[in-house]
């Protein structure tokens, strides 16, 4: 009787088309660890930052464990198409490109990014920036800002780098001009870098959010943990948490949002 009950389940489980996906125990998430506020590991080796708290209270809400696994910038999006990992967090931008590839949950955090370079570079501005070496992380939003205004900049070169910690150090010992990407990571690591300073906002409209494999199975359950997170305040109080009182979140950390679609 009771092997007939098993076979039973097994046949209606099957019957229903579901991947294994989701019904796993475990939502297995990719991260760029050296992302600081976004994503760093503290003394002890574990993960902390404000995407970190958003993923683990994502899966303590629809009951599943989180593992994180620690990746390069450029591997997050193999692993989300490879079906390696579920989804990964990383100040991933909502892009039309990308989602020809991928999937996104609706933003939750309204961004820009910024020209920024040593106090000492004779660099004041993104004018002062014609013939100079723009430095980005590679597969960023800041190296496909970089390159599409590269002639209307003056660039002499957009030079892309695999970390964010190297772009930064190269551009902070003179060998590129100035370093293009997140507004709000390039603040947050100046803070140990006096000598380091952000000169100029890019308004971009950007939006983060988490990246999922294309029509990854729990992606609508994911993007309703983000609705209820922003409606009971939980997303506003990760926010302040991490960037302070005194910041002004965007309309996206506390106003629920559709499902991003390709333009077009």
């Amino acid at each position: 009787m009771k092997m007939g009950i098993l076979k039973l389940a097994a046949a209606a489980f099957l019957a229903l088309g579901v991947s294994g996906a989701a019904w796993a125990e475990t939502l297995n998430v990719g991260a760029y660890a050296a992302n600081p506020p976004w994503e760093m590991k503290n003394t002890s080796g574990g993960f902390e930052g404000f995407e970190v708290d958003v993923i683990n209270e994502i899966g303590k809400r629809l009951g599943m464990e989180v593992a994180i696994q620690d990746l390069g910038f450029q591997a997050l999006f193999a692993a989300t198409s490879s079906k390696r990992i579920d989804a990964a967090i990383s100040s991933i931008t909502i892009t039309d490109e990308r989602l020809g590839s991928q999937s996104f949950t609706q933003g939750y955090y309204d961004a820009d990014l910024a020209l920024a370079s040593n106090k000492e570079s004779g660099i004041k501005s993104m004018a002062d920036m014609k013939g100079k070496v723009a430095a980005v992380l590679s597969s960023s939003t800041g190296e496909i800002w970089a390159k599409a205004n590269q002639e209307k900049m003056g660039f002499s070169e957009v030079r892309g780098y695999n970390t964010q910690q190297d772009m930064v150090l190269d551009t902070q010992n003179g060998r590129a001009d100035g370093a293009i990407s997140d507004i709000t990571g390039l603040e947050f690591g100046f803070k140990q870098m006096p000598q380091m300073h952000v000169l100029e906002r890019i308004a971009t409209g950007d939006k983060y959010a988490i990246m999922m494999g294309k029509d990854h199975p729990l992606l609508g359950k994911v993007n309703d943990a983000i609705t209820e997170m922003k409606k009971d305040g939980t997303m506003l109080t990760f926010y302040k948490k991490w960037f302070g009182d005194t910041s002004e979140p965007g309309p996206s950390t506390t106003s629920p949002l559709d499902l991003p679609a390709k333009a077009g």
